[in-house]
């Protein structure tokens, strides 16, 4: 966790929010956090969204009901739509959803309740085993990617933005399965990331900074990017294909 980084003013909106949603919903509620980049030196109060988890002691399609209304007022100051969980899914899931819920250990700030996530146990066979599939599922989505973008540029530099925020979590997973702690932010995971490995994945960084800028490339330079992405994409999958869980 790493409680240094949160803003002030940010988490000021998001008690709003929490106490809006208690005053409406009568039930005990298990635990609430803060998740994702708030908890990281790579949160932008102007553009990134403010992610939650509520646990709920056990699933009430009532508690939908009081979400959805605050949605559009609290939708504006940059606080997206919460996950829904219950202790018995956690319990369940583990073995489905290991990268997700490894992220979740490594980043989240307790709001409120008991922290049900600093001692959950993620198996690394599982571990492994979605890793392999996510890399391969990224690979095909890649191709199809650059398929539909048909020459077009603007296309291209869309499709390539829109892929890499759900790498970060992804290589985080393999430093741990590597045997390290990840680190919190993304420039820093992505540094352990090579050293760990000895891929050269400076494309993945590329392309986190063009989505940061939203710098014009030609297609010539997007061509090139997306051929180091995919072949870093490529690399990393055969060092999972190779690891021994």
């Amino acid at each position: 966790m790493h409680d240094d980084h949160l803003d002030d003013k940010t988490m000021k909106s998001f008690k709003l929010f929490l106490e809006e949603v208690l005053a409406e919903y009568r039930h005990p509620l298990h635990s609430v956090y803060i998740t994702g980049s708030l908890l990281t030196a790579d949160f932008d109060p102007k553009l990134s969204d403010i992610n939650s988890v509520f646990v709920l002691n056990r699933m009430d399609l009532q508690f939908l009901s009081v979400l959805a209304p605050l949605g559009k007022k609290y939708g504006k100051k940059g606080i997206a739509a919460p996950l829904i969980m219950t202790p018995d899914y956690i319990k369940r899931s583990l073995d489905v959803f290991p990268i997700e819920f490894l992220n979740l250990k490594q980043l989240h700030h307790k709001v409120l309740g008991e922290d049900i996530f600093q001692d959950i146990k993620i198996e690394r066979t599982d571990l492994r085993y979605q890793c392999e599939r996510e890399l391969k599922v990224k690979l095909m989505g890649l191709r199809q990617a650059y398929i539909r973008s048909a020459g077009d540029r603007k296309v291209l530099s869309e499709n390539i933005i829109s892929s890499i925020p759900a790498y970060i979590p992804l290589c985080r997973a393999v430093i741990f399965l590597l045997g390290k702690a990840p680190p919190g932010s993304n420039e820093e995971v992505l540094a352990a990331l090579q050293e760990m490995t000895k891929i050269d994945i400076g494309a993945f960084q590329r392309v986190l900074r063009h989505k940061k800028e939203r710098s014009r490339l030609s297609l010539e330079e997007l061509d090139a990017l997306f051929r180091d992405y995919y072949h870093a994409t490529e690399k990393l999958g055969e060092i999972i294909d190779a690891a021994v869980a």
